[in-house]
């Protein structure tokens, strides 16, 4: 039996699967000798690996190694699935993300990993009304148990992903009026806009934004250039993305022309999953210029800084 305890041998599952993912997702696929080199791990941990990563739909394993899967517009992922890639990028988006949101107010959240990733963070928030339609952070805010909170799940089908979709939840949501709305969003394209895998999350989250007076998208640079089976927003409609500062300087310049506000994170990454310095840093600013620029009241400082930001000015 192995000396290395279980929760971290878990860690090291997830590292190592989140590398797979993003080899496959970059290279069109990747081969078991070239990840038992780079992983410095056994063929037959690879193996495993991608044994793993094929039930739960995420790859399609072939002779020696695995690809990428063919038609991603229609796949959807679990939210387990979705919650082990790109972490350290989601934690540092949550965190920026939670960071405009005031107390007492009215807030909507939209199901998803990286939504998820905030509302972990709002626990504390006073006064704060949540209506969402993901069923994980209804449960997470709600068994919190804060008597001055106020949490409100619309109800819906559910998917594989843990969100509430269809007519009953559509229907809720016409009847309320919010200040922000953060959504997560399966891909974002030039012309398909935000998208979704699912036509009825994807109806469900347009009628949140209806809903809502400002809209804050949090992804992480991988899902750009993705593009689900159905739009969900254009990018001009949002007034603020929060990405990670992985995101190529094309898409960095075509974003910042289409979205009034994008500001930039960066991500705690492990020595181990940190890529070859690029010779700059990323400016850091306070959160409370990002705030007024997107029609958001300053906050009392909370000590919250993010990375850069592009705008239309």
């Amino acid at each position: 039996m192995s000396g290395v305890p279980l929760a971290a041998s878990l860690v090291l599952a997830r590292q190592r699967q989140a590398y797979i993912l993003d080899r496959v997702r970059e290279d069109g696929g990747v081969r078991v000798a070239e990840l038992v080199r780079d992983l410095g791990v056994s063929d037959m941990t690879v193996r495993r690996d991608l044994e793993l990563l094929a039930e739960q739909g995420l790859i399609e394993k072939v002779h020696g190694g695995a690809t990428a899967l063919a038609g991603s517009a229609l796949f959807e992922p679990s939210f387990v699935a979705k919650s082990v890639l790109q972490q350290s990028e989601k934690e540092a988006i949550a965190e920026a993300a939670a960071a405009l949101v005031e107390a007492g107010t009215a807030i909507g959240i939209s199901a998803g990993s990286t939504t998820y990733a905030v509302a972990r963070r709002l626990v504390e928030v006073p006064g704060l009304t949540v209506v969402t339609n993901g069923v994980r952070i209804a449960d997470i805010l709600h068994d919190n148990r804060r008597p001055d909170q106020t949490i409100i799940l619309t109800g819906g089908v559910r998917t594989p992903s843990d969100a509430l979709v269809g007519p009953f939840a559509v229907a809720a949501l016409r009847n309320v009026h919010l200040d922000l709305v953060l959504m997560g969003v399966h891909g974002m394209d030039t012309k398909a806009g935000f998208t979704s895998p699912n036509l009825l999350e994807a109806e469900t989250n347009r009628a949140l934004i209806e809903a809502g007076r400002r809209l804050v998208v949090v992804a992480d640079h991988t899902k750009w250039g993705l593009i689900g089976l159905s739009s969900i927003a254009r990018l001009d409609q949002a007034d603020l993305l929060i990405t990670d500062s992985g995101l190529d300087p094309t898409a960095r310049e075509i974003l910042a022309g289409r979205i009034k506000e994008v500001a930039f994170v960066e991500p705690r990454l492990s020595a181990s999953r940190q890529g070859p310095d690029d010779g700059g840093e990323v400016p850091v600013f306070n959160v409370d210029s990002v705030r007024s620029r997107v029609g958001v009241r300053p906050l009392q400082d909370r000590g919250v800084t993010i990375g850069d930001t592009a705008g239309r000015g």
